[in-house]
Order: C-alpha cells, then sequence, then structure tokens
C-alpha cells in the first residue's frame, strides 16, 4: 500500500497536533503552553486547507489561531506567576489523574473497536459562503447568533476579570 501526497500531509499534521497537545497540557511554564496551542491550531487549519475548505481555514487561522492566542497571552501577561509559590503534588493526586488516563483511553479504545462506523458521504470541496454567513449570523432554527454573541460576552468577561484580578495585586 502506498501512501499519496495527502495522506503523508494529513499524516504530518495529526501528529503534530497529538504532539503538540501532549505538550501544552504538560509542559510546566505556560507561555510554552501557550506556543504549542499555537502549533495546534495551525495545524487544524491545515487539514481544513488539505480538505479544500479555505474558508474555514482562514477562519481557524484568523480567530483561534490570531484572536485566542491573543486572549491568551494577554491573561498570562495580566496575572502573576506561580513560581513563587510552589505546591508538590500529593501521590494520591497523581495515582487518581492516572487511573482517569487509563479508564478514558481503555473507553476510547472499546468504542472504537466495538462501533460500525458508517462509510461517510463525505465530498472535499468548497463551501457557498453566503449560506455559511446565512447559518453563522441567522436568529432562526439551526442558526448561531446567539450562542455567538453569548461567547463575546463571555470572553469580554474573561477579559475584564483578569484586568481587575492584575489590579488588586
Amino acid at each position: 500500500m502506498e501512501i499519496t501526497l495527502p495522506q503523508a500531509v494529513f499524516l504530518f499534521l495529526a501528529a503534530v497536533i497529538v504532539v503538540c497537545s501532549i505538550l501544552t497540557v504538560t509542559t510546566k511554564r505556560i507561555l510554552r503552553s501557550a506556543t504549542y496551542l499555537l502549533f495546534v491550531l495551525f495545524a487544524t487549519a491545515g487539514i481544513y486547507f488539505e480538505l479544500n475548505y479555505s474558508f474555514l481555514g482562514a477562519v481557524q487561522l484568523t480567530v483561534y489561531a490570531g484572536g485566542i492566542i491573543v486572549l491568551y497571552v494577554f491573561s498570562i501577561f495580566l496575572t502573576r506567576s506561580d513560581s513563587v509559590i510552589k505546591e508538590k503534588i500529593k501521590n494520591s493526586k497523581v495515582l487518581a489523574g492516572l487511573i482517569t488516563a487509563v479508564v478514558g483511553a481503555a473507553l476510547c479504545i472499546f468504542i472504537m473497536l466495538t462501533h460500525s462506523f458508517p462509510v461517510s458521504d463525505f465530498v472535499t470541496g468548497e463551501l457557498n459562503q453566503k449560506v455559511i454567513g446565512t447559518a453563522l449570523m441567522g436568529t432562526g432554527k439551526y442558526q448561531y447568533l446567539l450562542p455567538f454573541e453569548a461567547i463575546s460576552v463571555l470572553l469580554l468577561a474573561c477579559i475584564i476579570g483578569g484586568i481587575l484580578i492584575a489590579r488588586k495585586r
């Protein structure tokens, strides 16, 4: 079985996503964690571009990789470092985390092996941007204006909370 170029690109991007995701949650430095998260978001955009969804890839790059990382960096710089306060993680918490990870992995493997995944009718190609815009900014059923506004208010509240926390210290 030969691997084609699109398959090789997908495998590379998937490997980048997996490795950088693990590094994001395991590193002890928060700025490195944000950098690894940026690589995950870039690789996700690469998968969108590989599927010929250039609009979704551009949105991924501008909204997530651009905007969300800026929010993370501002929150990192606005809060104080916990380098002064170092807590030793108790062995019971490490054991509980390890058991949870093993049970989660076993559950995922069990579901993947027992579930029969139907063949997808997925067709690569570009969607009409007017349809996407109407679905995102419409107020009818299965349209997303209200969740979009709720998330923007939540992000604004997070920014204001971060500024208030930073000003107290």
